[in-house]
């Protein structure tokens, strides 16, 4: 296969900062993708519906002119988070979905949650409303090993509250592990999951073997090679529960490049092109459009997207830029290692 049309995809997991870098990184996403998820965690966060109507109005003011692109807004799932505003939020037709960080889990989560029974005011108002809660899906107590961290957040976190609130809406957001994939296999109903780009590409090696990668680092961490094929065969399935969240997080790289670099990897500039390399190895490139642009719209009850993308396989290597120049400073660019053929054309 040369050529391949699908709908216009969606990103249901996005970091978009603000400011200058918001102004240098936005037209990667809305060259591509129709629609994101927006994530709230910014400084300060986005914690009322009124901080994500500002935002928003800031998004689509650094939108590049003749671009079409919606972004979906979310709150900041904090203890002390208003249930009224909201319910408020999801009337208006605002707010998409709430965002749980456990408290220190990644960047700018300081303010997550520590104290869940603090939260469960909201997380009960949001099942009785139908609105969608996004999970960063890890434990933070220091006792527990880094890679272990989503697997133990199951068991005690997750499951848990699922018990409690069956009613309500979970997306596990970029699952990293099997267990992770086999629990929303396991699940009957209101379970899906995100999974990113370059966590079908890189395992934990890639981070650190033959000297540390600060760009290959992210959180949560890349795992060991099974999760990533475990990943990578629920991706490839055409699962309806399993589709595209991005976690692009551009960082400038002096955030990178030091002693205790940030956490994120920046994929908006060349997913649509390594999700065609990836899903054609693993002969399933009519399974592309289920993942990027059919199962999220489904999830969140919104329509795919009427427009299509085609993607063309090139005879030579497709380049893209290595950085992305933003006001506040060079982003670099995440580097899949290997060469890719495959580019959006239309």
């Amino acid at each position: 296969m040369k050529t391949l049309q699908i709908r216009r995809p969606d990103d249901w997991h996005l970091h978009l900062r603000d400011g200058a870098v918001l102004e240098g990184v936005i037209g990667d996403t809305s060259r591509h993708f129709a629609r994101a998820i927006i994530m709230p965690n910014l400084v300060p966060p986005v914690v009322t519906t009124a901080d994500a109507a500002a935002y928003r109005t800031r998004i689509m003011a650094a939108l590049p002119k003749g671009h079409r692109f919606e972004p979906l807004m979310t709150l900041y799932l904090t203890e002390h988070t208003n249930p009224d505003d909201v319910e408020e939020g999801k009337k208006s037709g605002l707010i998409t979905a709430v965002k749980l960080y456990p408290a220190g889990a990644t960047t700018n989560s300081h303010g997550g949650v520590r104290d869940f029974e603090k939260a469960m005011p909201v997380l009960e108002r949001m099942a009785k409303i139908g609105l969608p809660l996004c999970v960063h899906g890890e434990v933070t107590t220091p006792e527990v090993d880094i890679f272990d961290r989503e697997a133990v957040f199951i068991e005690t976190v997750l499951d848990p509250l699922r018990k409690r609130l069956p009613e309500l809406k979970v997306t596990m957001e970029h699952v990293t592990t099997s267990d992770g994939i086999d629990y929303i296999k396991s699940s009957k109903a209101n379970l899906a999951g995100t999974i990113t780009t370059h966590h079908l590409i890189i395992n934990r090696n890639d981070i650190l073997v033959g000297g540390i990668r600060p760009h290959y680092y992210c959180l949560p961490v890349a795992k060991r090679e099974s999760h990533r094929l475990a990943l990578r065969a629920a991706a490839t399935s055409g699962d309806h529960r399993f589709f595209l969240g991005t976690d692009s997080a551009p960082h400038v790289d002096p955030l990178k490049e030091c002693a205790c670099g940030c956490a994120g990897i920046y994929t908006s500039v060349n997913t649509m092109s390594c999700l065609a390399h990836v899903f054609e190895q693993d002969n399933a490139l009519d399974k592309l459009e289920a993942f990027a642009s059919l199962n999220g719209p489904a999830w969140y009850g919104l329509q795919p997207n009427a427009e299509m993308i085609t993607l063309e396989k090139q005879d030579a290597q497709v380049e893209f830029p290595a950085k992305r120049d933003t006001g506040a400073g060079a982003v670099t660019v995440f580097d899949p290692g290997f060469q890719i053929f495959w580019n959006v054309v239309d």
